[in-house]
């Protein structure tokens, strides 16, 4: 049985793509193409033998890995394909022996209009376009990867994955923004929320780990990454989120403020002469972790931290602050909590932040094991005590399999 797709994440200058079976929910192989439109390009194309077990849940499988890395012009998206094509027939695996049945695509704003994955048709493909005046850094790469794979792969369905559709099931009172209603309509102001595949994914294999339908549950899911987002999730229905019209808003990031007072923006504007692409790039690549310690990787922050730096100490205060204010917030907005999950590059390996992050929980029934949570594992675990009240979990996210999952749904295949 063939159940081969291919999944592509697809930015202004570059892609990444995975090849995954289905059947097995195996990765194949995975791969990067940069720099297009930049002179020199390059790719880099893994393939990927799994000895055995999914790479949903459970332990992972041993991974046998050969890389293969090319430099070359690659002017634009379709060239990029073509790369990635060649890298497929020269290397492997040969994609007339495991063709792709579909092709799915992370577009990152859906607006109001996608609450779920979509067959990418020309008209769907036009609204996608459309609202990247919401997300002008995000969904015009996506369109270009989307016509580039349409080229390539003409004959199989085309599925778009969108990173808000989780965040459709929001309430007004949580999705609106206390403005002028009729401003805010006029030019599509509300909360989106973004990471949203993450936080299915991560939420679905919470309950499947603990033997729960999602529909039981009450979660917050802390996807922590260079990127950084909470989800209150009841029922498995997301309810509220930090990010909102933009990636910009709610937790410390490596390179964003997160939350910070309108005012700021108009003070820097005035004062600093600042214009709005200044203050883009100002509170988007140049603060957070970045801005307050002058790194934005939190191993950089945690390695000085120890080593009694100043900077790097407010940097990982005020980041907890901020983590700490939602998880309250989120646990009041549900009512109480019955599972906390920490997922992405930081939730996953940083058991400094995960303690640190529940360290005050304890009012809401949040007992952390100190060893658990020190312990570094593969695989879904749990980190809190056997008699917690709460159940907290690091839970591995994987973003491309979820896309894949949603692709063969939407495709109904």
């Amino acid at each position: 049985m063939n159940a081969v797709v291919l999944v592509v994440n697809s930015g202004s200058s570059s892609f990444k793509y995975q090849l995954l079976d289905m059947e097995h929910e195996q990765v194949l192989a995975t791969g990067l193409v940069e720099r297009i439109g930049e002179g020199l390009g390059m790719s880099r194309h893994t393939v990927t033998a799994a000895s055995s077990g999914p790479v949903g849940e459970g332990p992972a499988p041993t991974m046998l890995e050969a890389t293969y890395d090319r430099e070359l012009p690659i002017p634009d998206h379709t060239v990029g394909f073509q790369v990635m094509l060649d890298a497929f027939a020269e290397n492997g695996p040969s994609l007339e022996d495991r063709a792709p049945i579909a092709v799915g695509h992370r577009v990152v704003q859906g607006g109001a209009r996608f609450f779920e994955p979509t067959v990418i048709t020309p008209l769907v493909e036009i609204n996608i376009e459309d609202l990247s005046a919401l997300a002008p850094l995000h969904n015009p790469g996506a369109v270009a990867g989307i016509r580039a794979a349409r080229a390539a792969f003409p004959t199989v369905p085309h599925v778009a994955v969108f990173d808000t559709a989780f965040h459709q099931t929001l309430p007004p009172a949580a999705y609106t923004y206390a403005i002028d209603a009729k401003v805010a309509a006029a030019h599509r102001i509300r909360r989106y929320g973004f990471h949203g595949t993450s936080h299915k994914f991560v939420s679905e294999a919470a309950a499947a780990h603990l033997g729960r339908d999602t529909s039981e549950l009450r979660q917050i899911v802390l996807h922590l990454g260079n990127g950084g987002s909470a989800t209150a999730i009841d029922g498995g229905r997301s309810v509220d989120t930090s990010m909102g019209l933009t990636p910009l808003e709610g937790l410390v990031m490596g390179t964003r403020s997160g939350d910070i007072d309108p005012s700021v923006l108009l003070v820097l504007a005035r004062r600093a002469d600042m214009s709005p692409g200044d203050l883009d790039d100002f509170l988007n690549r140049r603060s957070g972790l970045l801005g307050l310690a002058g790194a934005s990787d939190m191993r950089d922050i945690e390695q000085r931290r120890s080593a009694g730096d100043p900077a790097a100490s407010l940097a990982f205060d005020v980041y907890i602050h901020r983590l700490r204010t939602y998880l309250g917030a989120y646990i009041a907005q549900l009512g109480g909590v019955d599972v906390i999950s920490f997922t992405a590059g930081v939730g996953e390996n940083s058991s400094a932040v995960r303690a640190a992050a529940v360290a005050t929980l304890g009012f809401a029934g949040v007992q952390l094991n100190a060893e658990r949570n020190e312990t570094r594992a593969r695989g879904i675990r749990t980190i809190s005590t056997d008699d917690s009240p709460v159940t907290v979990l690091v839970v591995p996210t994987n973003e491309e399999l979820e896309i894949a999952r949603q692709t063969l749904q939407a495709a109904a295949l």
